[in-house]
């Protein structure tokens, strides 16, 4: 296991147990952003990264009692919270790494990322990994629940020209890993970048 994860591992871990109690009011910034990948009845969706399973609820909701919901990560505690909050009972959780996942080229119609990209210790071949799993015509969203200046704040750091989420540098790596920007928002209250899967 690369350094990258071990420290994953150990900042998640190490915050798993209160993580929800510490951003009690992101429910709605969730339930919003998954209305706004426009899921149907039946469909597959991928959170990759979920952590705690905050998505899940609402992912469910999306898709109905036919479609599959899924939740990866890959710090165990982080899990176990999902579980104690009775998050498994929405989707399936999964202790995998977004850089390799047990999924099948094309087996899904979209993936949920809350606060990934900044983990990514390879970026494009991260996002390529879910392009592979996700169908031509899928969608991807890359959401926080406050937006890069707020966040930037509350961490007491400036946003630097560097950050990848910014749209300039967002949009070309989502395109040299399959995935068409299509719509970016980031305000205060939420930070959500919607991508299509190319062909």
């Amino acid at each position: 296991m690369s350094d990258d994860h071990t420290h994953v591992q150990e900042f998640f871990g190490a915050r798993a147990a209160d993580w929800d109690s510490r951003f009690p009011d992101d429910g709605p910034a969730y339930a919003a952003a998954v209305a706004d990948l426009g899921l149907r009845a039946g469909d597959r969706v991928l959170d990759a990264g979920c952590g705690t399973g905050r998505a899940l609820t609402p992912l469910r909701a999306a898709v109905g009692p036919s479609g599959v919901v899924l939740g990866a990560d890959l710090t165990v505690a982080m899990l176990e919270a999902a579980v104690r909050a009775g998050r498994d009972r929405e989707g399936r959780l999964l202790l995998a790494d977004v850089a390799a996942l047990p999924l099948r080229s094309q087996s899904l119609d979209a993936v949920f990322a809350a606060g990934l990209i900044a983990h990514l210790p390879r970026p494009v071949d991260n996002l390529r990994e879910l392009a592979r799993v996700a169908r031509p015509g899928g969608t991807l969203a890359l959401f926080h629940p406050i937006g890069r200046a707020a966040l930037a704040a509350r961490q007491g750091r400036q946003i630097t020209p560097d950050d990848l989420r910014a749209e300039p540098n967002l949009a070309p790596l989502l395109a040299r890993s399959g995935w068409r920007i299509r719509s970016y928002v980031d305000e205060d209250a939420r930070f959500l970048a919607l991508a299509t899967r190319e062909n």
